[in-house]
């Protein structure tokens, strides 16, 4: 059978009693055509462009339709007649679709967006944002609780339809995504691409490719987990926010809007939202469940350099290169107040623990305390001789430590105002400071490629934790206390013992500058970006081996050695004056070449490295 239009047809359907065919042509007619005998039933008038989409609702009372016009419309099937004009796209649509209980439209356009329509009203219910290219194609998931498309930008997303949130960026395909759509038990999406030619096939529930999720495209500004820490977000020079699955290792969302480098990132108290800094002069806060973009703070007129929520998660205060620091409200997305006193870039802000205070740190060499719900300066601590790099509130708020380009560490009484030490030693510019969880350390990363801890109360340099063999970036130390983790730029991660200034371990895998480092808030993991455009997990927990020491009997040449579990890697030889009378020395490993035994005498066998890699 030959339906003769006059036109070429860009989009067909069928009805859902298989009765009718429906289609779409260059002619800007929606035709209507009995599919047993290939008459035409309708001419459907109204579009003044190309008609690039149509379908039918699934009772199969309704055409809907998208047209080059930039319009939506939806028909009378039996009569013909419009019954409904949708506006709201602003460049061509290119997809439309009913949702299964034909309650709901979907439709995207050349405008990036994906919206969704009350089909018996004809109302905007929701905008998709996240597409940074023509959107085209869209489709329902079997139990409409799901939209996916597919875009010129390269990719498939999946989005929530009740909440029109982004759940899933689907990336693999290297060129136009042209066709989506899901399997028919919702499990899996299809997808196809013009000039990749790939079609690929996706976990539709987990978003991963049933064959590559890519990550970050240029460097990785900033990183932090989530307070429960199962996730990540991160931010970064390719203008995204991205949020990961620490057990995983994958990519939970990508969270668009930034239209310059990412610049910050956090997660509020409660898990529930991340606030993100850029270069674009914005603060965004997203939903971190769903993706979606909750607010878009706007004020600041330079860079946004840093940004912290305080403790409640209400508030957000940010500092910029325009010299301010402002407060917002996150459910109301405003701004409560902007914070002047600073004569040039603000670098550093944050929270004191109760919410009341803030403090800052700027490039006009001053730390400064606000009060957060009136927003007047109540201290400006001065002494510093070059920009201030780094702030941070004790854990009782007492106090204020602040790291500089002078080469100094310096501790204030956040009441007072007061300097009470000047923390000396370094001897290049100080980049990162932090407190201990019990307030009673701090420790300091430098230029001078050392991490140092200093002793609160005195004011004494405990340790000088050497290692790294380039300036130092990030320092932050563990949630029990018991442990220090530094990042740097010679591409490394190190973690030390707090308390006898030991390398426990150094983490390698980045090729480019470390430049942010965080616990997890259980400890269990770190987490490190850089420049390599890579945020890495690593596991800090120790790895226990128990393993009998191995005897003449049974090993022959290798007595005295404990072997690795598999028996084929030498770990560490065990004289026999250290033996215990039943040879059941125990060895532990911290995940790194270095160990704990509970013998003394004993040496690492040459193998170690490779031990660990089993």
């Amino acid at each position: 059978m030959t339906l003769n239009v006059n036109s070429a047809v860009r989009a067909v359907a069928v009805s859902p009693d298989g009765k009718h065919i429906v289609s779409g042509s260059w002619d800007k007619s929606v035709r209507v055509w009995d599919a047993s005998t290939g008459s035409e039933l309708k001419e459907l008038k109204g579009h003044t462009n190309w008609v690039a989409s149509v379908a039918f609702s699934p009772d199969g009372k309704h055409i809907v339709s998208g047209c080059w016009d930039k319009l939506v419309r939806v028909w009378d099937a039996s009569t013909g007649s419009e019954l409904k004009e949708l506006k709201g796209h602003t460049d061509p649509v290119t997809s439309v679709a009913f949702s299964p209980d034909g309650k709901h439209i979907v439709s995207g356009s050349g405008d990036i967006s994906v919206r969704v329509w009350d089909a018996s009203t004809g109302s905007e219910l929701k905008v998709l944002k996240g597409h940074t290219h023509p959107v085209t194609s869209v489709a329902f998931s079997p139990d409409g609780k799901h939209i996916v498309s597919g875009s010129r930008d390269k990719s498939v997303r999946v989005w929530d339809a009740s909440t029109g949130s982004e759940l899933k960026e689907l990336k693999g395909h290297t060129n136009w995504v042209t066709s989506v759509a899901f399997s028919p038990d919702g499990k899996h999406i299809v997808s196809g691409s013009e000039r990749d030619n790939s079609v690929r096939v996706w976990d539709a529930s987990t978003g991963s490719e049933l064959k590559e999720l890519k990550g970050h495209t240029d460097q990785v500004t900033s990183v932090a987990f989530s307070p429960d820490g199962k996730h990540i977000v991160s931010g970064s020079r390719d203008k995204l926010v991205r949020v990961w699955d620490v057990s995983m290792g994958s990519e939970l969302k990508e969270l668009k809007g930034h239209t310059d480098p990412v610049t910050s990132v956090a997660f509020s108290p409660d898990g529930k939202h991340i606030v993100s800094g850029s270069g674009d002069k914005l603060v965004r806060v997203w939903d971190a469940s769903t993706g979606s973009e909750l607010k878009e703070l706007k004020g600041h007129t330079d860079s946004v350099t840093s940004v912290a929520f305080s403790q409640d998660g209400k508030h957000i205060v940010s500092g910029s290169g325009d010299k301010s620091v402002r407060v917002w409200d996150v459910s109301m997305g405003s701004e409560l107040k902007e914070l002047k006193g600073h004569t040039h870039w603000v670098t550093s802000v944050a929270f004191s623990p109760d919410g009341k205070h803030i403090v800052s740190g700027s490039r006009d060499k001053s730390v400064r305390v606000w009060d957060a719900s009136m927003g007047s300066e109540l201290k400006k601590l001065k002494g510093y001789t070059h920009w201030v790099t780094s702030v941070a509130f004790s854990p009782d708020g007492k106090h204020i430590v602040s790291g500089s380009r002078d080469n100094s560490v310096w501790v204030w009484d956040a009441s007072m105002g007061s300097e009470l030490k000047e923390l000396k030693g370094h001897t290049d510019p100080v980049t990162s400071v932090a407190f201990s969880p019990d307030g009673k350390h701090i420790v300091s990363g430098s230029r001078d490629k050392s991490v140092r801890v200093w002793d609160v109360l005195t004011g004494s340099e405990l340790k000088e934790l050497k290692g790294h063999t380039h300036l130092v970036t990030s320092v932050v130390f563990s949630p029990d206390g018991k442990h220090i983790v530094s990042g740097s730029e010679d591409k490394s991660v190190h973690v030390w013992d707090a308390l006898t200034g030991g390398e426990l371990k150094e983490l390698k895998g980045h090729t480019n500058l470390v430049t942010s480092v965080a616990f997890s808030p259980d400890g269990n993991h770190i987490i490190s970006g850089s420049y390599n455009n890579l945020a890495q997990v690593w596991d800090s927990r120790p790895l226990y081996i128990r393993e009998r020491i191995a005897d003449s009997n049974q090993y022959g040449q290798y007595t005295g050695w404990l072997l690795s579990p598999h028996s084929s890697i030498r770990l560490m030889f065990v004289p026999p004056e250290a033996l215990l009378p039943d040879a059941s020395n125990i060895l532990t490993i911290p995940s790194s070449a270095s160990s704990h035994v509970d013998f003394t005498h004993a040496y690492l066998g040459p193998q170690w490295a490779e031990c660990y890699h089993l």
